[in-house]
């Protein structure tokens, strides 16, 4: 290649700093979001206004670039909530399918697991945004109160009520790679074997099981609760069911197919060893995603 091809598909300055940060910018939208569609979105508006803005007069260009993704997600979040408000069934966060290396940064694949993303949804939206700026990206008070429209004394005050609030209802245990590999791997065995006893050992006695169809396939209308009765539930899958270990939302996790066809993604919470949440998305349009690997990253 010579120096005026080189040079001709050179990006331009403003696009080579929103790619740069893009993934960083998905992550921020998605955590807030819990739907990567959504976060595809909140981009597109962000590249929209990144583009009209004098590059030269931004002094802290990842900032400004936050601060854009923030209120654009804080927007589509208040949409969302009313949207959710008549959601049929339970409504899970759209999985992504993430790449193994994620898991090395704990506190980023907490952060983004699907049990994690549940927790968030009991926030209000400027604390939600306050609590993932601060708490998963370590932004300073200033810059996020930039980003939410708030004084610095104020996202303080949000962020200490976010943090107690997320704490009371985080998981109690945090398992290795390696231990919630372990707990999935009996986990799927039993499921396709039919081994109930083995079924009944990995699940906690409150195991609760929350299948999101959206309305669109079958799927329970309401959470099921108990080992026993989430049993009798996944006894219907041996036989019919083929169970693919993938790394979902930065931890270990199922896809599922039925007679050769994709029917769902299943991710998990285990606390102390023993699955303690089943989270199976079925909703077509939450899984159309599931086959193009989404990267996050700070």
């Amino acid at each position: 290649m010579n120096e005026g091809t080189a040079t001709h598909e050179r990006m331009d300055p403003a696009t080579e700093v929103f790619v740069a940060h893009r993934n960083l910018l998905f992550t921020v939208a998605y955590e807030m979001l819990g739907s990567a569609a959504d976060a595809e979105d909140v981009l597109q508006e962000t590249w929209l206004r990144w583009t009209g803005v004098e590059l030269d007069a931004v002094r802290d260009r990842r900032a400004f670039l936050v601060r854009i993704t923030t209120r654009e997600a804080l927007t589509r979040l208040r949409t969302l909530r009313r949207r959710k408000e008549s959601y049929t069934g339970p409504w899970l966060p759209e999985p992504l399918l993430t790449a193994p290396d994620v898991a090395e940064d704990v506190e980023l694949a907490d952060s983004v697991s699907m049990a994690m993303l549940l927790v968030l949804e009991t926030l209000a939206p400027t604390e939600r945004a306050v609590f993932v700026l601060r708490e998963v990206f370590d932004l300073g008070y200033d810059e996020i109160a930039g980003a939410v429209g708030k004084t610095p004394a104020a996202v303080r005050q949000i962020a200490h009520r976010a943090r107690n609030h997320v704490t009371a209802r985080r998981p109690r245990g945090n398992p290795s790679p390696a231990e919630a590999r372990d707990a999935l791997d009996a986990f799927r065995q039993a499921v396709e074997t039919g081994d109930v006893r083995r079924l009944l050992d990995v699940l906690a006695p409150d195991v609760v099981l929350l299948t999101d169809g959206g309305g669109v396939v079958r799927a329970a209308l309401a959470p099921v609760v108990g080992a026993d009765r989430v049993t009798g539930v996944l006894g219907r899958l041996t036989a019919r069911a083929t169970l693919q270990p993938v790394q979902i939302n930065g931890q270990p996790g199922l896809r599922i197919r039925l007679t050769g066809e994709a029917d769902s993604v299943l991710a998990v919470r285990i606390d102390n060893g023993r699955i303690t949440g089943l989270y199976a998305v079925r909703n077509p349009e939450k899984l159309a995603r599931i086959d193009l690997e989404t990267p996050v990253s700070r």
